[in-house]
């Protein structure tokens, strides 16, 4: 994967560069605007770049098909306009984030303090007068919003690096489209936490299973392969193809995270163990769970579930009730399923050879996380 390590090199480098740039444009206005600065950069620094990389074999993918070499990874060319959309796909993914831990109420973001507790604690080590809740809040929004603007600017950065204007098109589309699906995906994940019980029991997986696709599973996986693909003048068939891959792939990775957010090692996830049970998450594992589970138990799972109290005794009790109701087997099966599928459809498509190896690589990488 060493064309993967170059790659993220440059997204870095592209988004430091970008970042500082809109930084001095903040600055100049007041000096107050420097913390929006400082905090986009801290998030923007580092992580597994997942959204980045499948852009770039996307790309790679339509480009070698029928030839057996790939692109050399050199700055300048036709790289950069894959490089700006997928350094816009990172800002957009950080922007999600930092309104992710607002609706969730999040404490911690990659074992950091998320963004409006970072905003609470300027608040308080300043003495400003008012609520420091409400100026964190407030100040994370914003954040959040200008994120979304500069991956918007970055994006269209890289479009002016594209010949083809139906390649432009097309991957302005499949960007446009991701930044729906997620909206809606993130409403319906809300709603589930508060409208679960006025639905019948035995339509819970399926809307569950309606969260993961629109909220992850499409805009982490199959948008920014579609999106390297289309600036690459991708075929229909290529993109059928790839979203054969790109959706299964993106359940896997949705339903492995699920399971991190309830057993994960904070050390690895930068979150507490079983934050997802303080929030509330009505997710495939718990559908999953609440099917296998005697109605006394499931009451009491579903007291205790979204309790942001919830205590270390409390949150192992509600573990052992998963995992002794056979839930965490049955998703890891849906993961290897899906996976087989995603793998499945990407043998049988008509895209470069060793880029579709690379994608398999990365397909194990993102589904096969510890816990």
């Amino acid at each position: 994967m060493s064309e993967s390590i170059r790659f993220v090199d440059l997204i870095q480098s592209r988004i430091d560069g970008f970042l500082d740039a809109r930084a001095s444009i903040l600055v100049s206005i007041a000096d107050e605007l420097s913390p929006i600065a400082a905090y986009s950069r801290d998030f923007l620094s580092g992580g597994k770049r997942f959204r980045a990389l499948f852009c770039f074999w996307g790309w790679q993918a339509v480009r070698s098909a029928g030839n057996e070499d790939l692109e050399t990874i050199t700055p300048g060319g036709p790289l950069d306009a894959v490089v700006s959309a997928a350094s816009a796909l990172e800002v957009f993914h950080a922007a999600a984030l930092v309104h992710d831990d607002i609706i969730d109420n999040s404490d911690t973001r990659r074992g950091a303090p998320a963004a409006h507790r970072r905003f609470e604690s300027l608040h308080a080590e300043n003495r400003w007068q008012g609520s420091g809740e409400t100026f964190g809040t407030g100040a994370a929004t914003l954040l959040g919003d200008l994120l979304l603007i500069l991956s918007d600017e970055l994006f269209d950065e890289g479009l002016t690096e594209v010949v083809s204007p139906s390649a432009r098109r097309a991957a302005r589309a499949e960007f446009n489209r991701m930044r729906i699906d997620v909206m809606a995906g993130q409403y319906l994940d809300i709603f589930e936490e508060i409208g679960w019980s006025s639905q019948p029991d035995a339509d819970q997986l399926e809307r569950a299973e309606r969260v993961i696709v629109y909220k992850s599973a499409k805009y982490s996986i199959e948008a920014p392969l579609l999106i390297g693909a289309s600036l690459a003048g991708a075929t229909l068939g290529q993109l059928d193809a790839l979203r054969g891959f790109g959706l299964p792939l993106g359940i896997a990775y949705q339903l492995r995270d699920d399971l991190l957010g309830v057993f994960g090692d904070a050390s690895v996830t930068g979150k507490p163990s079983g934050d997802d049970l303080r929030e509330g998450k009505r997710t495939v594992l718990i559908a999953l769970t609440r099917e296998a589970i005697p109605s006394g138990a499931r009451s009491t799972l579903d007291e205790l579930l979204g309790d942001p109290a919830l205590t270390a005794q409390q949150i192992e009790t509600m573990q052992m009730t998963i995992r002794a109701s056979g839930a965490v087997d049955r998703v890891e099966k849906l993961i290897a399923a899906n996976v087989a599928r995603a793998i499945e459809a990407l043998d049988a498509a008509p895209l470069g050879p060793q880029a579709k190896a690379q994608l398999r690589e990365l397909a194990v990488t993102v589904t096969r996380r510890n816990y």
